[in-house]
């Protein structure tokens, strides 16, 4: 199965996947706590404080599951402020299944724009971070390889610094490639094409 692979620019962004240990810790943990802020706010729930050690939690965990998603998920979160703005990539087969779940998104996903990938093709852009609403704004990119669906994922933590990041997401998502594992001839070993 191919594997996402993105070269983030290491001055704007903080990569969540492979940071084990201390690496990376503060910013997974700060990440995730603005997400289940944000998660919390979206259905009317009062935060607790108690939100702390759950979020140490789950930033403790978040690199193993992400490895064990064998490259198919990528996350980096924002190096200045880590509760500004957290993306992930996915990748999935185009199953018909997947295909279906795409197509009974709400309407409000029918407002996207063409944006344009290196070796992606066209794909499309989702902005939503309409004022005074119940949900955080966010931005999504997808792009149908026909065998395989990429998307990209931002959340933002702050709905009035949103837009000036918008910019650094839209370079993040145009650096993402697939790799793949080929298998050489007669031989067992494999391989490894680097990314387009």
């Amino acid at each position: 199965m191919p594997r996402l692979y993105a070269e983030a620019d290491a001055t704007r962004w903080v990569p969540v996947t492979e940071s084990f240990g201390l690496r990376g810790r503060r910013h997974r943990k700060q990440a995730i706590r603005m997400l289940m802020a944000q998660m919390n706010r979206s259905m009317g729930i009062e935060q607790r404080g108690g939100g702390r050690f759950t979020a140490w939690a789950m930033s403790q965990a978040a690199p193993l599951l992400m490895r064990k998603a064998a490259g198919r998920v990528l996350v980096w979160v924002w190096k200045d402020d880590p509760e500004l703005i957290v993306a992930m990539a996915t990748l999935q087969e185009a199953t018909a299944q997947a295909r279906t779940a795409r197509a009974m998104r709400p309407m409000e996903y029918d407002d996207t724009e063409s944006f344009p990938h290196p070796t992606f093709g066209v794909g499309e852009r989702l902005i939503m971070d309409t004022p005074g609403g119940d949900n955080p704004p966010f931005v999504s990119y997808s792009f149908d390889l026909g065998t395989h669906l990429v998307e990209v994922t931002a959340i933002a933590g702050d709905a009035n610094r949103f837009r000036t990041v918008l910019g650094d997401l839209d370079a993040l998502a145009r650096e993402l490639r697939l790799v793949d594992d080929l298998t050489v001839g007669e031989s067992a070993g494999v391989l490894r094409l680097p990314p387009a």
